[in-house]
């Protein structure tokens, strides 16, 4: 059964409401109109709850202490759990470069677009299957590599069709295609039904949607044209349980679904569309509201999917990304960060990706900021929302 908010939607809209006072709510179009040109010279050329607690010291820490009968960790989203895919694929939105992966093991730059872990890499620690989650076209991996689990997830990608062609990434659709040439891959291994065992046995986690309205809807004006918000926040969320009735079809049967973050507290999204941006960097409310108002109707969409196919021995849970980033945001000394509206890299308010660069400037000290770059959390940022999920994490383990 999906679990609900604890914070209620009409709760959330009254906090962003009462602060939204203080900020400005206009978009100057020449500005945005900048950020486009940019944003395609970018692209051809230089070819992302329960109540929190704050962090105690040394926190970032493996995961062992659960050893349950989960095979595997199977992943598929965008750049908040791609751990490499785009290193492999001619697309611009890569980060296998300094000083992305400055605090991950060795200071490897990985392909995560994060400055260490992720949240998945932290959720197979913690389950025991597996330290880091590799991304699934590495060509080193090996069966026990593959067997453990991998990530199909390609940064920049969404469930609008519209949005991965966009950089040039890996849709959802070859993402699973992908999964089914690794299964495959396990059947050739270990046979066919010691593959269906893995896959029952596996946990699938779904992050993205965050490109579909932040690169795709407001900044680029194609699908502005065709449909209102309300109508696209439905489009997104039907490709979303297309989705998930494929990997059902296909065998999953205990999937988490992330819901979209703060978007209007993104860094790149306060610098494009901020009246003034240099001099107001707070959140954005009419952004972060459509967040809102995404998330509550994929939960009922996901809690009915869920009562559809619960007498199957499905299991879907909602994971709650907004609340925890939010309270992160909103009361951010108390988690130990100092800057919550600029990224660690550069100056912080475009910079991702290539523009995030080893000549780039790097902060002194990255746990003190929320975002690494403009647009994706910081290891630390990570860890807390780990902290946050784990209490789902737990129950959906309890079902083994």
């Amino acid at each position: 059964m999906c679990l609900h908010l604890k914070v209620s939607t009409k709760l959330l809209i009254c906090l962003h409401s009462r602060r939204s006072q203080m900020r400005s709510h206009h978009t100057h179009s020449s500005f945005s109109l900048s950020f486009i040109f940019l944003f395609l010279f970018f692209n051809i050329f230089s070819l992302s709850t329960p109540k929190l607690e704050p962090l105690k010291p040394s926190p970032l820490g493996s995961y062992h202490q659960r050893k349950q009968p989960v095979s595997a960790i199977l992943v598929f989203g965008d750049s908040t759990v791609d751990p490499g895919n785009n290193n492999y694929i001619p697309t611009a939105f890569k980060c296998n470069f300094p000083p992305y992966g400055l605090d991950f093991k060795n200071s490897i730059p990985t392909g995560r677009f994060c400055n260490g872990r992720l949240v998945t890499d932290f959720i197979g620690s913690y389950i025991g299957v597996k330290e880091f989650v590799p991304a699934y076209l590495d060509p080193n991996l090996g069966i026990n590599d593959l067997m453990s689990g991998v990530s199909f997830a390609s940064a920049g990608s969404g469930f609008d069709p519209l949005t991965p062609t966009i950089g040039n990434v890996i849709d959802i659709p070859t993402q699973l295609e992908h999964f089914r040439e690794y299964k495959r891959k396990l059947e050739s291994k270990i046979g066919k039904q010691n593959m269906e065992k893995q896959i029952k046995e596996a946990i699938f986690c779904v992050s993205a949607g965050t490109n579909d309205f932040v690169i795709n809807y407001f900044t680029i004006p194609i699908r502005r044209k065709s449909f209102t918000i309300e109508a696209y926040q439905h489009f997104v969320t039907y490709n979303l349980k297309q989705f998930i009735q494929d990997l059902w079809h296909e065998g999953a049967r205990i999937i988490t679904v992330a819901g979209l973050p703060p978007i209007g507290c993104l860094p790149i999204v306060i610098t494009v569309f901020s009246g003034e941006p240099l001099t107001n960097r707070r959140c954005i409310d009419r952004f972060s509201t459509v967040a809102i108002n995404y998330n509550f109707y994929l939960q009922k969409e996901l809690d009915l999917m869920q009562n559809s196919l619960a007498h199957l021995g499905s299991k879907i849970f909602y994971l709650d990304v907004y609340n925890p980033v939010y309270e992160i945001i909103l009361d951010h000394r108390r988690f130990g960060f100092e800057e919550v509206s600029r990224g660690c890299c550069g100056i912080g308010y475009l910079e991702a990706s290539v523009l995030c660069n080893p000549k780039s400037y790097v902060c002194p000290n990255t746990s003190a900021y929320v975002f690494f770059d403009s647009i994706h959390p910081s290891e630390k940022t990570y860890f807390i929302l780990f902290k946050a999920l784990r209490p789902i994490i737990d129950s959906f383990l309890s079902s083994f």
